[in-house]
């Protein structure tokens, strides 16, 4: 026997057996490269003090992994669909652990930044490739338990990132957060060659190379557009992208109407299943990394947790993703996907409407039933919609499949992140300025400590400490004998560590205050989504004829005829993955059958 697979799983005649192993490899896959960025925000004060990074560098230490990641995933996408899918995968983890072994060792701001674009790369192989292989690999009437168990990973790894990150940093410094992600891809690489079969499109016609590389052009801009703006103000570098993404995206769906092979297939959009899937993925992660961006700050610098405890009490979070992935699996086949993801939704906007009550006095217990709401609500609307997403691509197409969910995913929550974060930092600011009128603080103070909240916190800190030095010097004074200078010194220490204590207060109050305020525009944000998810996806489901999904019977014919249309000229034929053959009128006509 073979110790590395080699029969492509187009050409097995019956399920591949170790097919949920396969799935174990793809899941810890997805895991690291999710991890990547969560287990970030924890280290992230470790690396600041460090390397000495500004604001603006800690920002693009983040993002500086985003923007590839999101950019090149459809164009990656298709080129694993026409190559191979599982080489594409094991290029991903390659280039993601190298990029890791890179950050580990660079001593400079750029160094890391460099390294992150590169893990960036690495994910934006990995990611589609996940969920295309996926879809290879399970025959429809598992696909959906399959798509739930990746779903509830994903959740797991937003809630673990700061939870391993924690841990090692009790022993280790933040290289180690890097070092971790490798032996980790090393596992995933050996577990993909044993156990995850080849899989390519069945023909493998030329890759839309200038629809791909627009998609890059106009997705980058739009994330560094999202990024820049709302961080560093709208000046030369962040209209110039955003003027950029709008021509892009124009040029892009010009493009790609008009070519015979597009990267994607713009006019999926126009379903009302499709385009509401992609809107319910995109505004959910708005809502969770926007969410969880100020929740992890509010626990560290407000509530005082180290790194460790963190990330154990995010944990509610990822036991409740996967309670409700294991609702998903129960009633989405009775009620209907409108109805689940629908509630999910409401859900997540419950979960961000019980967080506005959030305030100066709140503990860690008012946390606890928002996450435990809001994991239970990704559970149950992620699983359906990527399930939809990935059953509207037929077997050619599984990898822009994959790589148009995770774009989704990608950009929502950037634009949660930029938008929320610039939100909570113009709300903490103005709420500061309020909370220490006429107390004194110098306008510099002041304008740092409402740069963050650990800002904040920092400025507190120097002003307790300016007051310890003046009670040494008063305790110094007082045994030479100068009594009223030590009483002197006395009262102006005094004087600083009350002050030092109210800004404490006012920074914990403002950000306490900043948080509820930011939840309510994000409840807001995604109650209006609710609305619009709800209207698009469609209440009457049915099977198409090209097998890979439901909709309403005018959609089905639409896909049926133009799954048939590809299927009668020869370009797609049908496969175990479930897309149809036949012609295009024989196509139609099933799927109004059925």
């Amino acid at each position: 026997m073979r110790l590395v697979i080699h029969e492509p799983v187009e050409r097995m005649d019956r399920p591949y057996a170790r097919r949920w192993w396969a799935l174990l490899v793809l899941c810890l896959s997805l895991l690291i490269i999710v991890m990547a960025n969560t287990a970030l925000t924890v280290a992230a004060p470790d690396m600041t003090r460090d390397l000495g990074l500004s604001s603006a560098d800690l920002q693009w230490v983040i993002d500086g992994y985003t923007v590839p990641y999101a950019a090149l995933m459809l164009l990656l996408g298709a080129i694993g669909d026409k190559y191979s899918r599982r080489g594409a995968l094991v290029l991903g983890l390659v280039v993601f652990g190298g990029g890791a072994v890179a950050g580990s060792l660079v001593d400079s701001s750029a160094g890391v930044i460099a390294a992150r674009a590169v893990m960036g790369v690495g994910a934006a192989l990995i990611m589609p490739a996940t969920l295309s292989l996926l879809a290879a690999t399970f025959p429809r009437a598992e696909r959906a338990k399959a798509i739930t168990l990746w779903t509830a990973t994903a959740g797991l790894a937003i809630a673990a990132g700061p939870l391993v990150a924690g841990a090692l940093l009790q022993h280790h410094g933040w290289s180690a957060t890097f070092l971790i992600n490798v032996p980790v891809a090393v596992v995933a690489i050996v577990g993909a060659l044993v156990l995850v079969p080849p899989s390519s499109a069945a023909h493998r016609h030329r890759v839309d190379h200038v629809g791909g590389l627009l998609s890059v052009v106009w997705i980058g801009s739009l994330v560094y557009m999202i990024i820049e703006g709302p961080h560093f103000g709208w000046g030369v570098r962040a209209v110039t992208a955003a003027v950029v993404a709008g021509l892009g995206l124009v040029a892009f769906v010009v493009w790609e109407l008009r070519h015979p092979r597009p990267v994607v297939d713009v006019r999926r959009f126009a379903h009302r299943r499709f385009a509401g899937s992609n809107l319910a993925v995109a505004l959910f992660f708005l809502a969770v990394f926007g969410a969880f961006y100020y929740l992890t700050q509010h626990l560290q610098f407000v509530l005082g947790y180290d790194a460790l405890d963190t990330g154990v009490r995010m944990l509610p979070l990822a036991g409740a993703v996967f309670a409700g992935s294991a609702l998903t699996g129960y009633l989405t086949p009775r009620v209907g996907m409108r109805v689940t993801v629908t509630a999910g939704m409401v859900g997540g906007t419950a979960a961000l409407a019980l967080l506005t009550q959030v305030d100066a006095a709140s503990s860690y217990g008012d946390f606890v039933l928002p996450l435990v709401v809001l994991g239970l609500a990704i559970g149950l609307a992620l699983s359906p919609c990527t399930d939809a997403i990935m059953g509207a691509f037929p077997e050619s197409e599984l990898g822009v499949g994959g790589a148009v969910n995770d774009t989704s995913l990608e950009l929502g929550g950037s634009l949660g992140i930029a938008l929320l974060g610039s939100v909570l930092a113009g709300s903490y600011s103005s709420h500061l300025a309020d909370a220490t009128k006429g107390g004194g603080l110098p306008a510099g103070a002041l304008s740092t400590a409402q740069d963050s909240v650990g800002a904040g916190y920092a400025v507190a800190q120097g002003i307790g400490d300016k007051a310890r030095q003046l009670g040494e010097q008063a305790a110094r004074a007082g045994h030479a004998g100068n009594t009223e200078k030590a009483a002197q010194l006395k009262g102006q220490s005094d004087q600083l560590a009350h002050g030092a204590r109210q800004m404490a207060d006012a920074v914990g109050s403002s950000f306490s205050d900043a948080v509820a305020h930011t939840s309510l525009v994000g409840a807001v944000i995604l109650g209006v989504g609710t609305v619009l998810v709800a209207v698009l996806l469609p209440w009457k489901e049915r099977v198409a004829a090209t097998g890979t999904g439901t909709g309403t019977d005018e959609e089905d014919a639409a896909a049926g005829t133009d799954a048939g249309a590809r299927a009668g000229s020869g370009s797609e034929p049908g496969s175990r993955t479930g897309s149809g053959t036949g012609t295009g009128v024989e196509g139609g006509r099933s799927a109004v059958a059925r």
